[in-house]
């Protein structure tokens, strides 16, 4: 009624109607009533995360700051051209090349600049070794800190907040959550990434990969193995 005090709408409010209004104009010739029961059923409100992106996004496309088809090519390049091949290609060079390991493990950022793979998020490196008495885990306490030119764009558990915290409280737990199984005697090591410095795991090579290439090695490397929640399997049937 006129005169009534109007009651605040809280932002995920209004996005959830608005969702939904969006919803309801699209569907176009349908029933009001079922378009909007449609709609509700259907609507999923992002994350606050996700809805800051895209607002920051349609104003620079609206400024003619950006074009979204240039962003879209950036994500493609981290998450389907980079993913964590450049990584394995760095771990598989090790396994197979005495002197190159012995040169990643005493300065990264220059063992792995050599074969090109530095740039934005990973300008400084250090890569740690998983041996039979110790195991590597990586994470990033503050945020997201990740080494995007080996590893790609970081999955979306390494964000979350139960990762971050709880790899540093309880990293047995935590590995044993992602399915591996350490044995007690076995020493973990937790390095927390930051916006300066990125790590990298550098995995044990598992058995039966003798006389395999190191093409063939870095198609058993995968990203977890290099963050540290998995070792590298050995091939299917194992080399000898």
């Amino acid at each position: 009624m006129a005169g009534e005090p109007k009651v605040p709408v809280g932002r995920r409010e209004f996005l959830a109607s608005a969702v939904a209004a969006g919803a309801t104009s699209f569907i176009g010739g349908a029933d009001t009533n079922a378009a909007q029961d449609a709609a509700h059923s259907q609507q999923v409100v992002p994350s606050d995360v996700a809805l800051r992106v895209k607002a920051l996004e349609s104003v620079l496309v609206e400024k003619g700051m950006l074009e979204s088809a240039d962003l879209d090519a950036v994500v493609e390049t981290y998450t389907e051209k980079i993913g964590p091949r450049n990584g394995a290609r760095v771990v598989a060079r090790a396994w197979s090349e005495p002197e190159f390991k012995r040169r990643l493990l005493a300065d990264a950022t220059e063992a792995i600049g050599e074969m090109g793979y530095l740039g934005a998020q990973g300008e400084h490196m250090v890569v740690v070794e998983n041996t039979p008495g110790v195991h590597n885990l990586l994470v990033c306490t503050l945020c997201s800190c990740y080494p995007w030119p080996t590893l790609g764009l970081p999955p979306t558990w390494y964000k979350s907040y139960g990762f971050r915290s709880r790899a540093v409280i309880d990293p047995r737990g935590t590995l044993r959550e992602f399915g591996l199984e350490l044995p007690a005697d076995v020493e973990i090591r937790v390095w927390d990434s930051t916006a300066e410095l990125r790590y990298l795991v550098l995995p044990e090579r598992p058995a039966g990969t003798d006389g395999m290439t190191p093409e063939q090695l870095a198609t058993l490397v995968t990203r977890d193995s290099m963050v540290g929640v998995a070792k590298v399997a050995s091939p299917q049937g194992g080399r000898r």
